[in-house]
This record gives C-alpha cells, sequence and structure tokens, in this order.
C-alpha cells in the first residue's frame, strides 16, 4: 500500500503567506526609502528628548542594510533587530512547514520566558547607552 501525503487546505497557507507578503513589503518600503535620509520616518521619541537610545533605535537602518545585504552593518545598528530577524526567519519557516504538513504551530510563552526576554531588552537598552557598550549603539 503506498502512503499518501494529504494535501494541506488553503486556508492554512494564508495565515503564513499573509504574515510574510506583510513582511515582505515592509523591507521592501524600507530597502527603498533610506532610513539615513531625513524626512522618510518619525524620529524616536526617546533618543530625541533624552538622548537615549532604546532598544529599536538603529532598527530601520538596520532593515535597510539587510535589505541591500550588508549584515556587517545591521549587526552594527541594532544587534537585537537583527537577532529578531533571524528569529523570525526560524519561526516562520516552521510554521509554514507545519501548514504544508497539515499541522497546527502555536508557541506557548510562559511568564517566565516574557521575563527573559525583557531583562533582554532591557539589558541591551541599559548596555548600549553605557560607553562601554557604544558597539552596540547605532
Amino acid at each position: 500500500m503506498t502512503e499518501t501525503t494529504a494535501r494541506p487546505k488553503p486556508s492554512a497557507l494564508a495565515a503564513p503567506l499573509g504574515v510574510l507578503g506583510g513582511v515582505a513589503a515592509a523591507f521592501a518600503y524600507v530597502g527603498t526609502f533610506d532610513p539615513n535620509e531625513a524626512g522618510h520616518y518619525p524620529v524616536c521619541p526617546l533618543l530625541h528628548y533624552t538622548g537615549l537610545y532604546c532598544p529599536g533605535c538603529g532598527g530601520l537602518r538596520s532593515a535597510y542594510a539587510v535589505v541591500h545585504g550588508d549584515f556587517g552593518a545591521a549587526l552594527g545598528l541594532n544587534a537585537l533587530a537583527v537577532a529578531g530577524y533571524a528569529l523570525f526567519a526560524v519561526l516562520w519557516t516552521v510554521w509554514l512547514t507545519r501548514a504544508l504538513r497539515g499541522r497546527s504551530f502555536e508557541i506557548r510563552l510562559r511568564a517566565v520566558h516574557w521575563w527573559v526576554i525583557a531583562g533582554a531588552v532591557l539589558l541591551f537598552t541599559v548596555v548600549r547607552n553605557l560607553s562601554f557598550g557604544a558597539p552596540l549603539a547605532p
């Protein structure tokens, strides 16, 4: 007897493909309109009013560098954002693979996971604003 594989329902692929389309459109926009040129994007209010870098500062310029294949510059602009891009790519690939196989995909984060994420973002933010953390500043 031959084993048959079930075809995924088109509705099962709609969500991961829709998310990919949205992310691709956002990266295409950022790749088209250089964040290094004034006037395309709003200024970070935290940086503007306090001079401190938030965890997202440099994220648009980092995305621009990724779109243009300059991964070293992307890491230098916002390493946390690049880690987020990579994590998204891995999780999205798992999501699509499971959808193609007709399986569900769910990420269950416990409170401790959220605390670790918040702690990592806070640590990144504090260190990038200290003199020894200058390599993490955009």
